[in-house]
């Protein structure tokens, strides 16, 4: 379980921010740009120090300010997604999804097996010779998800995953993040400005506004339209 409640004074609100996500969940954050989405992800990523409260998940400490706990980024075990997929365009598909296991030192033959496997899974293995920079953007952000799993993480984040691809393409890396939570069985934050993201794929979600929380609950009980989300 991911266990958070956080502030951080930002420079036209205060962040104030609590978040609980069950494994196995997908939990949607939504609000204008600006609202503090972007920061509580940071934050919990170890990438922007909060001011005051904690950060818990599995049962760890990642950040707690009363003890001055405050673990490193790349001991968190969070995979991360961003909008643009920040793939490394000059490797190839193969080597953009090994990289994290590379960095965290495993075994050649561990590295070669796990990374076959979510290319298969990820219905990527045709292009595992191919260089990113040739790939659709679709394709981009499936090897960007590959590569986020590969380290078998305690907590998958994606910052707007969806916003620069096609109709078919949403659809396909929705369904492919739904299957990836559910068999993982590990807690997800998905940013997004999408209506259809929470529809989708989001058992809980919430809309902030100036770092606070506007609504917070089911998808399907969501109250109208937030002037910050889109369709599809």
């Amino acid at each position: 379980m991911l266990d958070v409640a956080i502030q951080k004074q930002l420079r036209d609100f205060t962040l104030d921010v609590a978040v609980r996500v069950d494994p196995g969940k997908i939990f949607v954050i939504m609000g204008a740009n600006g609202s503090g989405k972007s920061t509580t992800l940071s934050s919990i990523a170890g990438l922007v120090c909060p001011d005051t409260g904690y950060v818990r998940l599995g049962g760890e400490i990642l950040y707690d300010s009363p003890t001055r706990s405050n673990l490193p980024p790349e001991d968190r075990r969070i995979g991360y997604v961003f909008q643009n997929s920040a793939v490394f365009p000059h490797l190839t598909v193969h080597e953009n999804v090994a990289f994290g296991l590379r960095a965290r030192k495993e075994k050649p033959d561990v590295i070669n097996s796990r990374v076959v496997s979510l290319l298969e899974k990820m219905d990527l293995h045709d292009l595992s010779p191919v260089k990113a920079k040739n790939l659709s953007g679709g394709q981009k952000q499936r090897v960007a998800l590959a590569r986020a799993i590969a380290i078998q993480p305690s907590l998958l984040m994606l910052d707007e995953p969806f916003t620069a691809l096609d109709i078919d393409s949403i659809r396909a890396v929705r369904d492919l993040t739904r299957a990836v939570i559910t068999e993982m069985q590990i807690p997800c934050l998905l940013v997004t400005h999408r209506v259809g993201d929470i529809l989708e794929i989001g058992d809980k979600a919430c809309v902030l506004s100036h770092g606070k929380k506007e609504w917070e609950g089911s998808p399907r009980d969501m109250p109208g339209t937030f002037p910050a989300c889109q369709c599809p």
